[in-house]
């Protein structure tokens, strides 16, 4: 039997498509090693701290002309802030949550990218956009619908840090959809340095407990992980250049699946028929938004 050949736009952007699944693979499994370095007495803001600066010195290795882009750039300033307490919020919620829970909360961006949308892009609310609100809000009252040990919605510590990173995650969108010029390697280097500047402050803000004595297995683990956020880096980097933002977009939800499946084996979330209903319902609300 002669194989049928792919078409030729396909096999070009497979690399792109796999760069993307690397990355949701990496962001999607990211919740283990802070849970184990925590465990290793390495408070999750200190290991933010460090894996993040730990990515800085690689991208001014690799692009130290990121570093004039960002200084050039007020709105970048504002990235890096925004950035920071993005990924900050959400290690602190992976790591003290629930992470099924954590992740789908996040994944809430359309019912706040809508908003801040209308407000700084002044871009028009159509009806997709009000469905996703619709649907997206749906799946959130379902996840955190009253049950047997809860007399009403009920938010633990870590659905707050879930709610409040998606939040920032989807302003830092609007911000860089206001400057798409932007210089690449200014943002990427604002991201990275502003989790690393903002888990600092918070860390000596909030009086964490120290850093422990350096010992090779939470040494290990910190740097191995700071090497995956890089490889990340460059490979959402890779596809997101080689595809359509709303292909891009809807690869990248696979994270959810990774960060879900993985918690569920490993013991560190729980999936309930009434949680994957309210996953479903958000998951399927960022996909309309990616598909926009």
């Amino acid at each position: 039997m002669t194989p049928v050949a792919a078409p030729a736009g396909t096999v070009r952007r497979l690399p792109g498509v796999l760069g993307l699944l690397i990355s949701a693979m990496i962001w999607g499994l990211s919740w283990w090693p802070l849970q184990r370095l925590q465990r290793l007495g390495v408070d999750p803001l200190w290991s933010t701290s460090l894996l993040f600066s730990g990515v800085v010195v690689a991208i001014s290795l690799i692009q130290p002309q990121a570093w004039v882009a960002l200084w050039r750039s007020r709105r970048l300033w504002l990235v890096l802030l925004v950035s920071g307490l993005t990924n900050t919020l959400f290690n602190l919620g992976i790591t003290t949550g629930d992470v099924v829970r954590v992740v789908l909360l996040f994944y809430l961006m359309p019912v706040w990218i809508v908003p801040i949308a209308w407000l700084v892009l002044r871009e028009p609310v159509s009806g997709q956009r009000l469905l996703q609100l619709v649907v997206a809000t749906s799946g959130a009252l379902v996840v955190l619908w009253p049950d047997a040990a809860h007399a009403s919605l009920h938010l633990q510590a870590g659905d707050w840090m879930g709610l409040l990173a998606g939040v920032c995650f989807a302003l830092n969108t609007v911000l860089l959809r206001h400057d798409p010029d932007a210089d690449r390697g200014g943002r990427v280097l604002a991201m990275f340095l502003g989790s690393s500047l903002i888990a600092t402050v918070l860390a000596l803000g909030l009086t964490v407990p120290a850093l422990p004595p350096p010992r090779p297995e939470w040494l290990a683990l910190a740097c191995g992980l700071a090497g995956l956020y890089l490889i990340s880096n460059l490979a959402m980097q890779h596809g997101a250049s080689a595809l359509p933002a709303n292909v891009s977009a809807v690869i990248m939800l696979t994270e959810v699946l990774w960060a879900t499946g993985s918690s569920v084996w490993l013991g560190a979330g729980h999936a309930s028929l009434r949680l994957l209903l309210g996953g479903a319902l958000i998951v399927g609300s960022a996909t309309l938004a990616a598909l926009e």
